[in-house]
C-alpha cells in the first residue's frame, strides 16, 4: 500500500495521527505500507520531532517538494496540496513504474491531492481508498457571517465543488471518522453508493503518553500554580460557543456565590487559532468577557506541540472537551484525553457521535449543550475543588474496540474488501 499524506512527522498536523498511529500495526494486518510525504523543508507548520519516535523505522518514507509559499501565495496558493500536486504525480509515478503495489490510501484534509487518483487507477490499474476526516466540499459556513468563515473561504468553496466529485466519484473505498460524511457523498454520487465503506475514527494510542511523559521536563508549565487548572487543547472558534458558555455561566454563579472557592479554578484553552505563532485571534476569551469571567479564563492561540499538548492535558487537574455545533464534528482529539484518565467534562451538540464514544467509555461527565444543567457543571467544579482528583477507570471492552490497534484492523479490513472487489 502507498499512503498520501502530505503532512508527516515531524510536522505537528492533526491530519496525519491517524496515519501515524497506523503504521505500527499495518504489518500485523497483512499490509505493508509506504509514505509519500511533502519534505518538511516546504511546510509552515510546527515541528515535533518526537512524532518520529513513534514511527517504525522500517516504514519506507518518500519526500517531494513542493513549490515555495512565499511566491504561490501571492496568487492566493498557499495549501500544500496544490503546491506539491505536480510532484507528487511525478514522483509516484515514478513509484508505480519501478514497484508493485496493490493499493493507494489518500489519509489527509489536503483533499486536492485526491485528484490523482483517478490518474494513478487509469494509467497503472490500482483502486484507491480516501479517508475523510473532515468534509471535502461542504455547506456548513454558507450561512455563517463573514467573520466566521475560514480564511478565502470563497476561492475554497468553489475550488473544492469542482475538485470534490473529480476524485470521489471513481474512488475504490472511502473510509471516515463520521457516518454523515459517507452518506453525504453517496448522496451527492450515486455511482459510489455501493463502493466498500467504513466509519473508523482516530484511535487510542498508549505510546504517546509514554513518549510525552519521558520529555515533559523540556516542556515550560503553562499553568499556574496553587489553582485548579481545567485545560482544553484544540481549535476554538465560534461554532463552539454553544457548548462552552454554559460552563462559562456556573463558573460565574459560582464566583458571585463563593469567591473564595470558585476563584481557585483557571480554563485554559490552548492553541485555539491555525494561524502562525503570534497572528491568532481570539474566539473563546470575548466569550468570556460576555459572561464577565476573563479574569479565570485564559486562552492562548498559538498552537503548542503534540507532546507539549499531552504533558500539558497529564499536569492539568482537570479536562474540558466542547464540541462544535456542526452535528457532524467527531472530535477525534478526544482519545488523548481519554489516556490520561484525568476527570472530564465534555459538552457537545446532542447528535454527535463523540457522545456514544465517551459514554461507552464510561465518562461521568458528557452531556449535550441542549440538556445539559447547571448542576452537572457545578458538581465537575466542586468535584475538582473538594477533592484531590483521582484516576478515572473506564470501561476496557472501550478501550480495546477504540484502540488505534483496533482502528488499523478496521482499515484494513476496507482495504481487503476493496481488493477482493478489483479483483472479481
Amino acid at each position: 500500500m502507498l499512503i498520501i499524506s502530505p503532512y508527516f512527522p515531524p510536522v505537528n498536523a492533526a491530519d496525519m495521527q491517524r496515519v501515524r498511529m497506523s503504521l505500527p500495526y499495518f504489518a500485523a494486518f497483512g499490509w505493508d505500507a509506504e509514505v509519500v510525504t511533502v519534505d518538511e523543508r516546504y511546510v509552515d507548520m510546527a515541528k515535533d520531532d518526537l512524532l518520529l519516535q513513534s514511527v517504525p523505522q522500517e516504514i519506507k518514507i518518500h519526500k517531494v517538494k513542493a513549490l515555495k509559499k512565499k511566491w504561490t501565495s501571492k496568487l492566493g496558493l498557499g495549501s500544500i496540496a496544490l503546491r506539491s500536486l505536480w510532484f507528487y504525480r511525478k514522483k509516484v509515478d515514478q513509484l508505480l513504474k519501478t514497484s508493485r503495489f496493490d493499493l493507494i490510501y489518500f489519509s489527509t484534509t489536503q483533499f486536492p491531492v485526491c485528484i490523482l487518483g483517478p490518474h494513478w487507477k487509469k494509467r497503472f490499474g490500482i483502486p484507491y481508498v480516501i479517508d475523510m476526516q473532515d468534509p471535502w466540499h461542504s455547506d456548513y459556513y454558507r450561512d455563517k457571517p463573514a467573520a466566521q468563515r475560514p480564511p478565502k473561504y470563497w476561492f475554497s468553496y468553489r475550488l473544492n465543488k469542482y475538485l470534490e466529485p473529480m476524485a470521489i466519484k471513481y474512488a475504490d473505498g472511502l473510509i471516515s471518522v463520521s457516518d454523515a460524511y459517507i452518506s453525504t457523498v453517496k448522496g451527492r454520487y450515486p455511482t459510489i453508493r455501493s463502493l466498500p465503506a467504513e466509519t473508523i475514527t482516530f484511535g487510542a494510542f498508549d505510546k504517546d503518553l509514554g513518549i510525552a511523559r519521558d520529555h515533559q521536563h523540556k516542556f515550560s508549565n503553562l499553568l499556574q500554580d496553587g489553582c485548579i487548572n481545567i485545560v482544553y487543547a484544540g481549535r476554538g472558534g465560534a461554532d463552539m460557543h454553544e457548548a462552552i458558555a454554559p460552563v462559562f455561566k456556573v463558573l460565574r454563579q459560582g464566583v458571585s456565590k463563593n469567591p473564595e472557592l470558585y476563584g481557585k479554578l483557571r480554563l485554559y484553552f490552548i492553541g485555539t487559532s491555525y494561524a502562525s505563532a503570534g497572528k491568532g485571534k481570539a474566539t473563546i476569551m470575548p466569550l468570556a468577557e460576555q459572561y464577565d469571567v476573563q479574569s479565570q479564563v485564559v486562552e492562548i492561540t498559538d498552537r503548542i506541540s503534540y507532546y507539549y499538548t499531552l504533558a500539558t492535558l497529564q499536569s492539568a487537574d482537570g479536562l474540558f472537551i466542547p464540541g462544535s455545533d456542526d452535528p457532524h464534528y467527531t472530535a477525534s482529539k478526544i482519545y488523548p484525553y481519554l489516556l490520561t484518565q484525568k476527570p472530564l467534562l465534555a459538552v457537545f451538540n446532542p447528535f454527535s457521535p463523540a457522545i456514544t464514544v465517551l459514554q461507552e467509555y464510561g465518562v461521568r461527565n458528557v452531556y449535550d449543550y441542549q440538556n445539559i444543567r447547571d448542576e452537572d457543571i457545578d458538581g465537575f467544579f466542586l468535584n475538582l475543588i473538594g477533592h484531590q482528583p483521582l484516576l478515572q477507570h473506564y470501561n476496557t471492552n472501550a478501550i480495546k474496540k477504540y484502540s488505534a490497534e483496533q482502528m488499523t484492523l478496521n482499515q484494513c479490513r476496507v482495504f481487503d474488501s476493496v481488493i477482493n472487489k478489483h479483483l472479481t
